[in-house]
């Protein structure tokens, strides 16, 4: 797997668990009106399209910024 196809990955994961983070912080207070599932759903998706974002700006932001790491 490449470092790219990696990074983009491990985005989507990021994603998603922020997500199913703050999904279960307003469950706390409210109902959302969702069910367990429903929510694992949401989270797939908003994965993926974090995860296919990545894939496609990465390389556009390392062109603009150089390769400079902290």
């Amino acid at each position: 797997m490449s470092p790219r196809t990696r990074s983009a990955l491990l985005w989507g994961l990021v994603g998603a668990m922020a997500f199913l983070v703050l999904a279960q912080g307003y469950r706390l207070l409210a109902s959302l009106g969702l069910d367990t599932l429903a929510l694992v759903g949401v989270a797939v998706v908003v994965g993926g399209v974090t995860t296919l974002l990545a894939y496609v700006v990465e390389p556009r932001l390392l062109r603009l910024g150089g390769n400079e790491q902290c």
